[in-house]
């Protein structure tokens, strides 16, 4: 199994080269995956597809066969995908896990799942999950976690090596790959609900469009806060995505008047999570975001939801 005839499609030069098929590029995957890709090809694949621009089919092709490649998940499935692949560096806190948390507290397990680079201070997901409660734990400790506290985030090197050795080619060829993309797309354990934020609009319908194709039931797409899947709750953003296999469009809504971005915060998410910090706009940040998963997952009045959760937040165990 080799790269090269895949490469040929996608380098045959102007007016004869193409886009891979779904098929080309599970193949392609595939062939990476199991380690049979010279480093020349892989490297050519990756950049040949960022200049011309993934199609659906591929993103889609891409993840089936990374999908494929993951262990099997051993018990109830999460009922919320929630991906974080976003730099850091114009994001502050990690607001959205405080979102996920909520969500959680509703009843709706949420698989957290990613790795961030180029962190900027304060924004570390990693250094978050603990204050929240959230465990990060290897893939075959997730489902029992889940189970017991209705999150779990699991790094991605613990889930697949392999992804997160394409992922680090950046640091090799000094750009961002479609592998980015496909991450978001994994929903390693077969979510109903899938929730991904995007930095670049025009990925929102990249996103929804390789979802349609992979037969997910419901996806939010969301132009969020350092590509987060994270809610300014004073802007009015057009979520892109699915609903019953079906194209989808909404509005988020803007609950709150602000003028100010989502990293200008003086506390952080663990102060106002325990009540040590009081922030209207931070707690604006989660709720809003809370209440856009809630809807996707089939919760009417979900901002009022939100809300009545985040009063609630310590007086009951999630699940």
């Amino acid at each position: 199994m080799t790269l090269a005839p895949y490469v040929a499609i996608l380098g045959r030069g102007q007016g004869r080269a193409r886009s891979l098929t779904l098929d080309e590029a599970q193949a392609a995957m595939t062939c990476i995956l199991e380690g049979a890709a010279a480093p020349e090809a892989l490297g050519a694949l990756l950049m040949l597809l960022r200049m011309k621009g993934e199609v659906a089919d591929e993103i889609a092709g891409f993840t089936a066969a990374a999908r494929a490649s993951l262990p099997a998940w051993s018990g109830p499935r999460p009922m919320v995908d929630w991906p974080s692949y976003a730099a850091g560096r114009t994001r502050g806190q990690p607001w959205f896990l405080a979102a996920a948390r909520l969500v959680a507290l509703a009843g709706y397990p949420v698989l957290l799942h990613g790795w961030n680079s180029h962190q900027a201070t304060g924004a570390s997901m990693r250094d978050a999950l603990g204050p929240l409660g959230i465990a990060s734990v290897g893939w075959a400790d997730a489902p029992g976690t889940l189970a017991r506290d209705g999150t779990a985030y699991v790094p991605l090197e613990a889930l697949s090596p392999a992804l997160m050795d394409l992922l680090r080619l950046r640091d090799v060829l000094g750009l961002r790959s479609c592998i980015n993309t496909v991450l978001r797309m994994l929903n390693p354990a077969a979510a109903p609900v899938a929730l991904q934020g995007v930095f670049h609009p025009s990925y929102r319908e990249l996103q929804r469009d390789a979802a349609l194709l992979l037969g997910q039931p419901t996806l939010r797409v969301l132009k969020g806060g350092g590509g987060e899947f994270e809610h300014h709750p004073a802007k009015d953003i057009t979520l892109h995505g699915l609903t019953g296999s079906v194209v989808w469009e909404g509005p988020t809504g803007a609950p709150v008047t602000a003028r100010q971005r989502l990293a200008d915060t003086d506390s952080t998410l663990a102060e106002v999570w325990h009540d040590k910090a009081r922030d209207a706009f931070a707690t604006a940040i989660v709720t809003s975001t809370a209440a856009l998963a809630l809807s996707a997952c089939g919760v009417s009045d979900a901002e009022r939801v939100a809300r009545d959760l985040w009063r609630a937040r310590h007086l009951a165990p999630a699940m």
